[in-house]
């Protein structure tokens, strides 16, 4: 959420920079505008009438003391008719807060200076591109088949059990899909990051302070009976770890990371690209999360996707690496890299991790500060990015490495999952 001072002070700066994202904000952030003047007027007055109460409250009781009667009960009557109108002015302030607020949580964040123009994930800019794209027979086939044929995902009995988008993993597709977990948390904590194990369901309130409430409460299961909702990736509950905290200048940066079951309706997206690991409703996911300083986020964020390409390129995996445009940009997000990996028999490339940086729009609704070396208390920033998502990294590694052999495991992986082949 934007802070309400920054909004007052550089209205129109905002309203250009939103731009980028396509988004027409001059309507709503005039209104925000509008009504902070009404808060602050109103609060001023309120003030000013709480202090004149103060000071008759005393002039009462001195008039008490001194016998005069006559005086204290004209000074009561007066007082009832401002106490009256001190608390509508109260009223007022609490309302328009409230509004304000209401209309904050509806504008997302301001994109970064580095963020592109554009409309659609078409107008990406690709940054670079890593290894060569594997050649394979003209026979290859796609992960969905392989699933099948090695008897190492069954898409069809998950479909029973639950629906489509639950597949069930099975023998050495179990065992691989347990081994990617290892591997991303064991080269999470050689790389700094603290392992968290968090809870699958959050409340509201954690929902609203990491930007997935309002903004996509179509796209979360919702428990009805309790109010919470099953988290979309483990950066909802592990950045919520730090909400209402002040931290010390020397507790940042705080580096965490998480494995879980991310779970998303995936509501509207039927019918694109969804066949097979493409789009599921249940997958697994490293998360990784840091809160800084924000003098370091940006440094913080370049070396947080240089970490992720370094797991690809463990994994021997051909990826490129993007800067989304504003037109894709998430809602909450300032600044965001996707990496894509290409799969070979689906011929197209596939998106395995997302790395944002938030800059303060997730810290406010958080309410995480710091102290900074002047004792001054500042907003952090937060950043978070995949390390990895496991259903497109499957699906890539399945396609990508069928030989007549079988399929061929990546050397990094081989002592966790304790085979070199997927056979028959």
């Amino acid at each position: 959420m934007l802070q309400l001072s920054y909004v007052r002070e550089h209205k129109n700066e905002i309203i250009d920079r939103l731009k980028i994202r396509n988004f027409d904000g001059e309507k709503v952030i005039n209104e925000i505008v509008e009504r902070d003047e009404v808060r602050r007027q109103s609060q001023t007055e309120a003030d000013a009438q709480q202090a004149e109460l103060n000071k008759m409250s005393k002039e009462i009781g001195a008039a008490f003391k001194s016998g005069d009667r006559q005086k204290a009960e004209k000074l009561k009557a007066k007082t009832g008719e401002l106490k009256t109108s001190t608390k509508e002015l109260f009223e007022r302030v609490s309302k328009a807060e409230r509004q304000i607020n209401n209309l904050l949580l509806s504008i997302p964040n301001v994109p970064n200076a580095q963020v592109p123009a554009g409309k659609s994930d078409e107008d990406n800019e690709v940054i670079e591109e890593f290894g060569q794209k594997p050649e394979l027979t003209t026979d290859a086939k796609p992960h969905w088949d392989l699933a099948k044929e090695y008897d190492i995902i069954d898409f069809e009995r998950g479909v029973k059990v639950t629906g489509a988008g639950f597949p069930i993993y099975t023998g050495k597709g179990a065992r691989l899909q347990r081994a990617l977990i290892s591997f991303f948390l064991d080269e999470a904590e050689r790389a700094g990051y603290k392992e968290i194990v968090p809870p699958l369901l959050v409340n509201e309130s954690t929902g609203i302070a990491t930007g997935q409430l309002p903004d996509k409460e179509g796209q979360m299961y919702h428990v009805q009976e309790e109010d919470l909702y099953l988290i979309p990736t483990a950066e909802v509950p592990i950045t919520n770890i730090y909400r209402d905290e002040l931290l010390k200048k020397e507790d940042l940066p705080v580096k965490m990371c998480g494995y879980t079951p991310c779970f998303r309706r995936e509501a509207g997206s039927y019918g694109k690209d969804v066949r097979g690991l493409n789009r599921l409703h249940q997958f697994d996911k490293v998360e990784i999360v840091q809160i800084t300083r924000p003098e370091d986020s940006n440094t913080t964020l370049n070396n947080m996707v240089e970490y992720v390409k370094s797991l690809l390129a463990k994994l021997e995996l051909n990826y490129r690496t993007l800067r989304l445009c504003g037109g894709d940009l998430g809602f909450t997000a300032a600044l965001t890299f996707d990496l894509e990996v290409y799969s070979a028999a689906q011929k197209r490339w596939l998106e395995v991790s997302s790395i944002s940086n938030f800059e303060t729009y997730q810290a406010n609704r958080l309410k995480c500060r710091f102290k900074d070396e002047n004792n001054k208390t500042r907003l952090v920033h937060t950043l978070n990015g995949s390390a990895l998502a496991f259903p497109r990294i499957l699906a890539a590694l399945i396609e990508n490495n069928q030989t007549e052999k079988g399929i061929k495991i990546p050397a990094a992986l081989v002592p966790y999952t304790g085979f070199e082949y997927i056979t028959k």
